[in-house]
């Protein structure tokens, strides 16, 4: 196995420069406050909302109810796009029913068919999962078919050929082969998900890390949405990191030659 040659030095030093060209930026007025506020007045605005929240609900609410949601729907996505994925990957049968609905909703805009959603299942909690877990379903569900056409027939013909039944195959042949795609895919349903919280929350919510920076946003206060902006990257840095620890450990034969 090739050994991989570590960039975190490079990593680093672009974000020190894009951070030394933010500072100069705002320190010489280039660009208004109101469209780029400096990153000393995003940080006041950062430690004060932590402290204080935001609209009257503290921060850890927002932060709360935002994952709650995305979490809520990645979970549903994983129990039920893991299985159809594989189904519909191992049987042409079931491919034949449940594809193509899903090839018909993918390439929508989530805002698209969000009030619909709204008018069947209401402005609560209900939509917004809904909505979430939709995103999500269909990166999962993609990762799983493309997963069990990688793998090699040979293996499951000489399982056969020793005996083994389906449920043996499945165990020992198409999930293990089919593990590091499906956890690209949930790692790409996590993001998606995670960029359509914004719109999820811009309808009927009144609290979330998403419907803070719309909310910001119709009264141009920019120092928070840049708050909000930074929290959901890092956030969502954090939910890939664990992603991937939790990847190396469950798939530990990855990458194997």
């Amino acid at each position: 196995m090739k050994e991989k040659k570590n960039y975190q030095g490079i990593t680093l030093s672009i974000w020190l420069l894009v951070l030394i060209l933010w500072f100069a930026v705002t320190k010489i007025e280039l660009i208004p406050a109101v469209i780029l506020p400096a990153p000393k007045e995003v940080v006041l605005t950062g430690i004060d909302i932590i402290k204080h929240g935001y609209n009257n609900i503290s921060f850890w609410s927002h932060l709360g109810v935002s994952f709650y949601r995305l979490i809520s729907a990645t979970f549903f996505a994983i129990i039920l796009g893991i299985p159809l994925g594989l189904l519909s990957g191992y049987s042409q049968k079931v491919h034949a029913v449940i594809d193509s609905f899903v090839q018909f909703y993918r390439p929508i805009p989530p805002l698209a068919y969000y009030t619909l959603l709204v008018m069947w299942m209401g402005i609560g909690q209900a939509s917004k999962i809904m909505l979430l877990f939709l995103a999500a379903f269909a990166p999962i569900y993609i990762s799983c078919i493309a997963a069990t056409n990688k793998i090699n027939p040979n293996y499951i013909l000489s399982a056969q050929t020793l005996g083994a039944n389906r449920k043996q195959i499945f165990k020992t042949i198409i999930l293990p082969a089919c593990l590091p795609e499906i956890f690209t895919g949930i790692r790409t349903a996590v993001g998606v998900s995670y960029t359509t919280l914004v719109a999820a929350e811009m309808v009927a919510a009144t609290s979330g890390i998403g419907w803070m920076v719309i909310d910001a946003s119709k009264y141009l206060k920019s120092n928070v949405m840049f708050f909000g902006i930074i929290i959901m990257g890092l956030t969502g840095i954090l939910i890939d990191f664990g992603l991937q620890k939790l990847e190396r450990k469950l798939v530990f034969w990855k990458g194997m030659d």
